[in-house]
This record gives structure tokens, sequence and C-alpha cells, in this order.
């Protein structure tokens, strides 16, 4: 483990736990407090980079700030983190039978404000979801803040036919691309 000081700038456990399997436990978690919603007639690529950034710019910290965000796109369109059940429900009716796009930046500042940043895409086919699937996974409670109303980590796995790409990414912290950054700014992992 680096001696390095590291400050994960997400309130997400995910990302803590996705973390921990690099052997990398932070030294502190300071959630970011920003506005996160899309500009006028943002790519959903460009939103998941600016979010992460400004994540990892908005964290007061003396050492290295670790961020990230994840987006799910259907087409250019954004779907949001789901508050409700309406949101969510719309969500997973969308998503139903077709392909769609996870985004998960991932973005780490330097103590001299350098900033270096990866991000990691995947494709994701749920199956033709059935009234009572929705039912039974909105009831689940999972969807809760998450991008496009589910969890990949949950009872939401049994409902995706496939996936191309970073389950991790998908989760919320690319592992590979993660591991990149921290091993580039001299972050001793195996």
């Amino acid at each position: 483990m680096s001696a390095l000081h590291l400050t994960l700038a997400s309130a997400s456990p995910r990302r803590r736990d996705l973390l921990a399997r690099l052997g990398v436990e932070p030294d502190a978690v300071t959630p970011a407090d920003i506005d996160e919603s899309p500009l006028k007639d943002e790519r959903p690529r460009d939103y998941a980079l600016r979010m992460g950034r400004e994540k990892a710019l908005a964290v007061e910290a003396s050492g290295f700030v670790l961020a990230g965000d994840t987006v799910v796109a259907a087409g250019r369109r954004i779907l949001p983190k789901t508050e409700d059940e309406a949101e969510a429900r719309a969500c997973l009716k969308l998503l139903s039978g077709r392909r769609h796009t996870v985004l998960t930046s991932v973005v780490l500042r330097a103590p001299d404000g350098t900033v270096r940043e990866r991000l990691n895409e995947n494709t994701v086919r749920f199956k033709n979801l059935s009234e009572e699937e929705i039912a039974a996974y909105l009831a689940s409670g999972e969807w809760r803040g998450k991008a496009g109303g589910y969890a990949i980590q949950g009872a939401a796995e049994g409902l995706v036919q496939w996936i191309k790409g970073s389950h991790s990414g998908v989760m919320g912290l690319p592992l590979f691309e993660t591991r990149a950054l921290l091993k580039s700014a001299g972050f001793d992992i195996g």
C-alpha cells in the first residue's frame, strides 16, 4: 500500500468496495456536492467526464482525489439517477429488451492540481421485461438513486441478457482504468 494520501470523492459504498478490490483504502471519503444537471444538448460521454472532473475538483483535500460518475444512456438520452418509483419504472420500461450504454468516468486529481481521467464504456442489454418483473424489481428498492433505475450488482443482474465491457464499470468504478490511473500517479498496486 502506498504512503500517498487519497480522498475518495464519492458517497457510493460500491465505489469504496470496488477500490478495496485493488487493495486501496482511501484515507478519507468526502462526497462532492455539485449540481449534476446535464447541460442543454450535452452528450452522455461529455456529461460523464464533466461530472467526474467537477467532483474531483470540488473536494478540498491535500493529497490525491479520486472521483467518478456513472451515466446510463439510451442513445443520446441521459437517464436520471432515479429518485421515485415512477421515474424508475419509466427507465426500466425504456430499457426493456434493448441495448443501452453505461459510461463511467474515473478522474484522479493530483496535489499539484493535475487531472488525469479515463472513460469506461459498456453496452448492456436487458431482456424483455414483463410488468411482473418490473414490479418485483421496483419492490426491491435497489433502484433508488441509481443511474437508469437499476443496480447491476443486485437483482437487476438477473434481468441482463448480456453485457459487453466491464462489470465493475457498470457498477460504478472501472477497476482496469482506476488501477492504471493510480499506478501512473505512484500508488503501489500489485
